[in-house]
């Protein structure tokens, strides 16, 4: 406990240490959902200058044993492409995660949720690695000042046929994403040191919630995944309007 950081509450440390475990089986088992459910629990004990930088160290390790766990299904070309397009994005996003209304992004990601959930499949992005790269360049930019990309990027991920693609590919480019956010968030002064025992440990219980989602990702059928996907989708989308008019 000791180790704790000193600014957060000890039962706040450990709801963050347990909470990590359940959203990222979540993740691992639907594809989404548990980034951002994480983001808005950790925002809602600590300073979201800091609760940012933090859980996007956690979301590496959570990320980066998702793709470990499932790296035979990565599809490797638009992970490339995404990573190059994201390199630019999380430059950009860091100058400017100040300067921009948060709110206004998180209202355009619901929207766009709504979309993907609801109308036609964005194919053609999984097709064309311009376009990839750019979606890459967008989502890594907005991350940076909202925190969450994930919903955004797994959007188009839907043109993948095969659920663990979806979950495998979209943990790649997440892990990729993260390592910039870290890299980013260093240069611009923020000191992890402090906060890194506690990382530790959510890291670990999400690796525990990442093996346990995996195996419930390879119990369901395809159809049923997609139908939870765009159920757990909507609400995120609606979650993300709701905030906006509620801050």
């Amino acid at each position: 406990m000791a180790l704790l950081p000193a600014d957060l509450a000890p039962s706040f440390s450990l709801l963050l240490i347990v909470a990590s475990f359940f959203t990222s089986a979540t993740t691992a088992a639907f594809g989404l959902g548990g980034g951002a459910m994480l983001i808005a629990l950790m925002t809602s004990v600590m300073n979201p200058l800091i609760a940012i930088p933090v859980h996007g160290a956690v979301q590496l390790g959570s990320n980066g044993g998702r793709a470990m766990v499932r790296f035979k299904h990565i599809v490797w070309p638009f992970f490339i492409w995404f990573g190059i397009g994201s390199a630019f994005g999380v430059a950009v996003g860091g100058q400017i995660a100040h300067l921009l209304p948060e709110n206004l992004f998180k209202a355009l990601i619901g929207l766009f949720l709504i979309y993907t959930a609801w109308g036609p499949k964005l194919k053609s992005v999984i097709k064309s690695l311009f376009v990839t790269a750019i979606t890459g360049f967008i989502a890594a930019a907005i991350s940076m000042v909202v925190g969450v990309s994930g919903p955004l990027v797994m959007g188009f991920l839907q043109g993948l046929k095969d659920r663990r693609e979806m979950v495998a590919t979209h943990a790649a480019l997440m892990t990729a994403q993260n390592l910039l956010k870290l890299a980013t968030f260093t240069l611009l002064g923020f000191k992890f040191a402090s906060y890194l025992p506690l990382i530790l440990m959510m890291v670990a219980t999400g690796f525990l919630g990442t093996l346990s989602g995996s195996k419930l990702l390879d119990w369901l059928s395809e159809h049923l995944f997609r139908q939870i996907f765009k159920l757990t989708l909507t609400l995120l989308a609606l979650w993300l309007l709701v905030q906006t008019f509620l801050v």
